[in-house]
This record gives C-alpha cells, sequence and structure tokens, in this order.
C-alpha cells in the first residue's frame, strides 16, 4: 500500500511490506508470547467488529459526539490491539496511567463521558469498580486478564464473515485524517488534567518526521524494548514508528525486571526518561564499587575517561587509544548487561544530565535526547544518531516538519502538523496555548549554533528572589543530581531572601557510606540528623554551587527520609516535580530552611 493516511493503517503497512512473526511480544507462563503481525490484523478486525457489536460509535461523528473508550493498563500486546480497534470504527481512545489515583481517574472518565473500559488487571478493576456509581455514562467493562465477575476482552472478538467484514470497511472509509483520534489527559506538576485531542494527521506526522530518526539506527527486522507507559504519548507514537518501520516490540514485565529483559531480548533500542536511565548508571556504579584490586582501578579509570568524552570537539590520539581500551576491557560489559545489542537509547520527558549523556557516548551507546509536549503530538526536536547531528546538553534539532520560534521572554513557540486540535471541552485554554497555529509550550529555551534546540527551564517555574531576582531552579536541580549522594532535590526560594532546597539523600550510597565507616546502618530519619551526613552534604552542595551565580546558590537545604513517588502524588507518571506538592507537603521544612 501507499504511505499511511490513519494511524491504524500503520498495521496494515507493515502486514504488507515486511511482516514480522513477533510484532507483539510479552511473557506469558514465563515464556515469551508472540503475536505476528497476521495475528494481530486479524484481532484488531474482530475486535473492532465487535464493539460495533455494541452500537459503539452509531451516532454523532463530530469530536464531542464520538463514543470514547478507555484503556486503563499497563503495557502489554492487548493495550495496543484495543488502540487499533478503537480507531478502526472511528471512536475515540482515552488513555490512562494505571498508577492514577481515584479522584483523577474519576474525573477523567466524567469529563470524556467514557461507554466502555479496558482495564488490565483484578487490582485496577477493583479501583475502577469503587467509583462505577458517580459513572452513569460506562455501561461496559473487560479485562486482559481473566477477572471474576468483569467480562474478559476475548468475549468480545466476533467471527471475521463477508457481511462483518462490509460493515467495518465501511467505518473506515468514513474516517478522515482531520478526525479526532484520541484524548489524552495530562496530569501535569499542577491543577485539574487536561484532554489534549490529537488527530490521526497530528500523530501520523510525529511518526513519520520520528521515524527518520529511528532509520537512522537501522531498526527494521530489529528489537525494541518497550516500558515507558503506552498511555504517555511518547511510549505510544514510538510505537507506531516501530510499526511503520517493521521492528519487533518486546515489553517489559515490569521496572524491575527491565535489566532481565534487555539481557533477554537483546533490543536494538529502547524509550526511557532520564530519572530511570540514572537508575541504570547507578545499578552499574553499585557494581563497580564492589569490585577490588585492580578490576575495581580500572572500572572507575574508565568512569573518569567517560567523564571527558564529548563529541564536539577533537580528541586527542592519546585519549582515543585509552577509550578503545576502557571500551575493551570495562565497557563492553556495560553493553552486555543490556543486551549487548543497544544502538541507541532515546530519552525525553525531562532533562538528562550531561555527565551522563558522555559517560554513556563513550561506552558506545548512544543517547538520543529529545523535546516534546504532549500537545505537540509529542515529539518537536530530536538529536539524531549521527555526531554532527548530536550535541550535549540540548535536545537536538527540530523534526523535519516542525518550525520552532522564540517570544520576546524566551519561550519555546512550534507550529507545524504535529500540533494539537485543543483541549478536549475547554476552548478558553486551546486560545491561551495556540495562537496563529504556534503552540506555547511554557519551556524556555534557545537555538545553539542556530541548529541545537536547548531548554534552559519551564516558564512557570520561574521564581523571584525577595531581592528581585529570578531564579531557574531546573539548571540547579538537573546540576546537584550529578552528585552520587543526591537522589532527588527540589530547589525552593519563592519571595525568599535565598535560594534553598529539600533533598531526599541517595540512601544505598550512604549505607555503603556507613560499612566504609565501619557503622551500622541506623534508620533513614536518624541518618538524615547525623551531623556527619550534615556535613557531608554542605561540602557537597558547596562543590556544586561554584557552577552558579551567587544568587543562584543554594545557602540551606533539609534532608528528607522518604523518596518521592507517582503513588504519594508528588511525582508526574513521567516523574517530574509536582511542585505545588511538594511545597505544601514539606511546607514546615521549608518554614525551618528560612527561620534557622
Amino acid at each position: 500500500m501507499n504511505e499511511p493516511n490513519l494511524l491504524f493503517e500503520c498495521l496494515t503497512y507493515q502486514l504488507q511490506n515486511f511482516p514480522l512473526d513477533d510484532m507483539l511480544c510479552a511473557r506469558e507462563a514465563n515464556q515469551w508470547r508472540k503475536y505476528s503481525t497476521q495475528e494481530v490484523s486479524k484481532l484488531v478486525d474482530q475486535l473492532s467488529a465487535g464493539l460495533l457489536a455494541l452500537g459503539l460509535n452509531e451516532g454523532d461523528r463530530t469530536d464531542e459526539g464520538r463514543d470514547k473508550i478507555a484503556i486503563l493498563s499497563a503495557n502489554r500486546p492487548e493495550w495496543m490491539l484495543v488502540d487499533m480497534a478503537i480507531q478502526q470504527i472511528g471512536a475515540v481512545s482515552v488513555p490512562i496511567y494505571p498508577t492514577i489515583n481515584p479522584t483523577e481517574l474519576q474525573f477523567i472518565l466524567q469529563d470524556a463521558a467514557v461507554k466502555l473500559i479496558f482495564i488490565g488487571d483484578e487490582t485496577l478493576a477493583k479501583k475502577v469498580a469503587a467509583i462505577q456509581r458517580e459513572l452513569p455514562d460506562l455501561k461496559n467493562l473487560f479485562t486482559f486478564d481473566q477477572v471474576p465477575t468483569t467480562q474478559h476482552w476475548r468475549e468480545l472478538l466476533v467471527d471475521y464473515t463477508p457481511v462483518v467484514q462490509a460493515q467495518l470497511t465501511q467505518q473506515r472509509r468514513a474516517i478522515t485524517p482531520n478526525d479526532l483520534a484520541t484524548i489524552l489527559y495530562t496530569s501535569g506538576t499542577t491543577g485539574t488534567p487536561k484532554g489534549v485531542m490529537l488527530s490521526h494527521h497530528n500523530l501520523l506526522s510525529n511518526v513519520f518526521s520520528s521515524s527518520l530518526l529511528l532509520k537512522e539506527v537501522g531498526i527494521q527486522g530489529k528489537r525494541a524494548l518497550s516500558f515507558l507507559p503506552l498511555n504517555h504519548a511518547f511510549e505510544r507514537m514510538a510505537t507506531y514508528c516501530y510499526f511503520y518501520c517493521g521492528t519487533s516490540i518486546y515489553y517489559a514485565e515490569s521496572m524491575d525486571t527491565i535489566g532481565e529483559n534487555l539481557r533477554d531480548v537483546q533490543p536494538t533500542l529502547f524509550t526511557t526518561v532520564p530519572r530511570l536511565l540514572e537508575k541504570v548508571y547507578e545499578g552499574i556504579i553499585a557494581k563497580g564499587s564492589e569490585l577490588t584490586g585492580i578490576k575495581r582501578r580500572l572500572f572507575f579509570w574508565a568512569l573518569k575517561l567517560g567523564e571527558r568524552f564529548d563529541l564536539n570537539a577533537p580528541q586527542s590520539i592519546s585519549y582515543k587509544l585509552q577509550l578503545a581500551v576502557a571500551n575493551r576491557l570495562v565497557f563492553s560489559k556495560w553493553r552486555d548487561a543490556l543486551g549487548g545489542q543497544i544502538r541507541a537509547i532515546i530519552t525525553g520527558a525531562a532533562a538528562c544530565q550531561v555527565r551522563l549523556l558522555k559517560i554513556f557516548g563513550a561506552a558506545q551507546l548512544v543517547v538520543m535526547e529529545g523535546y516534546g509536549l504532549t500537545e505537540a503530538s509529542p515529539i518537536i526536536s530530536g538529536n539524531r544518531h549521527s555526531d554532527a547531528n548530536r550535541m550535549f546538553g540540548t535536545v537536538g534539532p527540530p523534526l523535519n516538519d516542525v518550525q520552532v520560534a522564540f517570544a520576546d521572554d524566551g519561550e519555546i513557540l512550534c507550529k507545524g502538523p504535529n500540533v494539537m486540535m485543543g483541549y478536549y471541552k475547554r476552548p478558553d485554554l486551546t486560545a491561551e496555548t495556540v495562537i496563529d497555529g504556534w503552540l506555547h509550550t511554557g519551556d524556555i529555551g534557545t537555538l545553539v549554533d542556530g541548529k541545537f534546540l536547548k531548554i534552559t527551564d519551564r516558564k512557570k517555574e520561574l521564581f523571584k528572589t525577595s531581592g528581585g531576582k529570578y531564579v531557574a531552579p531546573q539548571p540547579i536541580e538537573n546540576k546537584m543530581v550529578e552528585s552520587r549522594w543526591i537522589e532527588q532535590i527540589m530547589v525552593v526560594g519563592e519571595g525568599e531572601k535565598f535560594v534553598g532546597a529539600l533533598i531526599v539523600p541517595a540512601f544505598q550510597a550512604l549505607q555503603e557510606w556507613y560499612t566504609h565507616q565501619g557503622k551500622a546502618y541506623p534508620d533513614n530519619a536518624t541518618v538524615i540528623a547525623d551531623e556527619s551526613i550534615l556535613a557531608l552534604f554542605t561540602k557537597e552542595i558547596d562543590h556544586y554551587n561554584a557552577f552558579f551565580n551567587h544568587v543562584e546558590q543554594v545557602k540551606k537545604f533539609a534532608l528528607l527520609p522518604n523518596e518521592w513517588t507517582i503513588e504519594k502524588g508528588e511525582l508526574t507518571p513521567t516523574l517530574k516535580l509536582k511542585r505545588k506538592v511538594i511545597r505544601e507537603k514539606y511546607k514546615d521544612q521549608i518554614t525551618g530552611i528560612y527561620s534557622s
């Protein structure tokens, strides 16, 4: 067939050009269950027919009138089967994070007037059941796992007779590229979730542009490991890139099994967020710290060598020779730990530490950092695989069909076929965000060398001290977390005399410190009050303060005993800080910073 015009046609495109035996794969009964392109195509058609048999999407075909169908599940093949089945009948999918709290879940299901929901497992089914009385529009629930009292998704499959085929063909033909395909509710760092409306054209334009970056890596016939939530625009769009490029997708069993799954699957690439990449790095460092003698010295020699790596500057012959030795003796083991076949790691959603980019680059693990937001379907720019089109500390050149400009205050503006249709039922917010076709991103940035986009801060996260000086917290936080002692940090100081910080220590590193000191590790609460630990952190903060102007330097800090999590509402599902929530939860500690 010709190039796809609708998002679900990426499946047909793969079927006709490079069908796979393992298009979608997941662990079932301790082995990989592989769905071929042919089987996926058949199941999607049967599911679409089943949805039509329920009477879905028979009425009003306006954006508001189209039937909304939610997906509440962890990543698995069924997730994508359902997504494409919904699209084929002209209905609208509403993906929801499985970690969502009940209040936000109820809001989304009510706001979108969801008629049917697909649920991953029994735990999530109970979460929906607890609020079902408040959801008069919700008529049907189907689960992917077998759950008592709830219909299983396979009960929807309809025999694909000629009559059914004709009915579905008619439905497909009625869909246009500019039709609403999905509503993605962004939890954001504050406020009520907003429903971002994306059309087939929005998403498909981003698939085509992003696929050019992936084709540089060489992914046709290769494998990708998927573990970022599919309801996030980044992973979902990447999935359709894999369909379009002929790449097999293997779903990690959980966040805890990523390392094992990488070694088993041996993927060519995976997408991630910086925090998870940091966790991988911390795991590598922990292993290196266990070494002794010459092996330990070699490990940390290679690490120091990696920190000097710079693809944008010439390296001496001596350095290159040393790096070759480090790759053979040390970094090769890193690559083996990630499956041995990785050619690229794609990261977004937040800033990645430059130090990590350098070290992974030195280890021949190319990290392609990109940038975007849900409202842009979602990619705006991305570092390429080639050295000439990759720059550390930037988010790469804009995609081919995306224009980037800057407002007077430095805010990044974006224009292109990827810009959203608008916010669902919120024309007021849409008018504030998209002006004359330009999407106002809320991020501050600049263009380096007239080519590479660099994000400097979030517009709404800038704050002013009592001295009238503006402070951008993100660059400070991004630098501070390079410390092996700092797990998480949030800079504070709005209206105050100086900049302060809430810090979650890297408790595993502190346990090692206690062991090295010949001391037993007490509990976290005792550790953060230990004068020797406070002195250690003071020295570390002073070291990193040297990278900033006087007004930006952290003068005082408070250590916290527990890590910030999604479950406790302190992080968004993409692991961004919910600053308003954290400020409120730790207001006493913040008061202590400025009263002592």
